[in-house]
């Protein structure tokens, strides 16, 4: 996994506005998500298919949230899991052994260390901050996130992240930051992509 921007989709009915939003935030991602939890089983194939296939045209992994089927399907390069979402081995034996598969610890060390035996070749943390994708969210903290290092696996961090208050995550050790709203809601998106790559200090692409 790159380190940088882990880009992840909004619920979008709308499939061609859609790949037009991602399609101008592409060159600042490290990764992009497919997560939308109100299409019914068609609109997602159908805009999962499309966004993988502008995901490679970019260079950019292209990872499927919560089904490796579907995942498999639109020949993404891998799955996130969470914690209802089955277990590692599962979706490689559905993906392949080279699939990338990341995995949901949200507050819990025990379950990226579980995850990190597994084989996973990421584990995400969060939410950091309040998160209008996820009100409920749990919380996670910075200490949490330094305490994964030993675990020698990409840290993601996820949860209410915007270009303003993601510097200390990623200097507590996060490989990527993950953010829906923070990116696609800001009022230059481009700008706010632009501005959470350069955390990391990438070159302009």
């Amino acid at each position: 996994m790159r380190r940088g921007l882990y880009l992840i989709t909004p619920d979008d009915p709308d499939t061609e506005a859609l790949c037009a939003r991602v399609h101008a935030l592409l060159p600042y991602a490290a990764c992009l998500q497919y997560r939308n939890k109100r299409a019914d089983d068609a609109l997602r194939r159908v805009q999962a298919s499309v966004l993988a296939e502008a995901s490679r045209a970019a260079g950019v992994p292209f990872i499927v949230n919560d089904d490796a089927h579907l995942a498999a399907q639109v020949h993404a390069d891998g799955v996130h899991l969470g914690e209802h979402d089955g277990t590692v081995a599962a979706a490689r034996g559905i993906l392949g052994e080279n699939a990338i598969v990341g995995v949901s610890c949200y507050d819990d060390l025990h379950r990226a260390e579980a995850a990190a035996a597994a084989g996973a070749d990421y584990i995400a943390f969060g939410a950091f901050f309040p998160s209008i994708t996820k009100p409920n969210a749990r919380r996670a903290t910075l200490d949490l996130l330094r305490a994964a290092a030993t675990l020698d696996i990409p840290r993601v961090a996820i949860g209410g992240i915007t270009p303003d208050n993601a510097r200390p995550l990623v200097d507590a050790g996060a490989d990527l930051i993950a953010i829906v709203g923070g990116v696609f809601d800001a009022p230059d998106p481009v700008a706010a992509a632009r501005a959470c790559r350069s955390l990391f200090a990438f070159p302009e692409p």
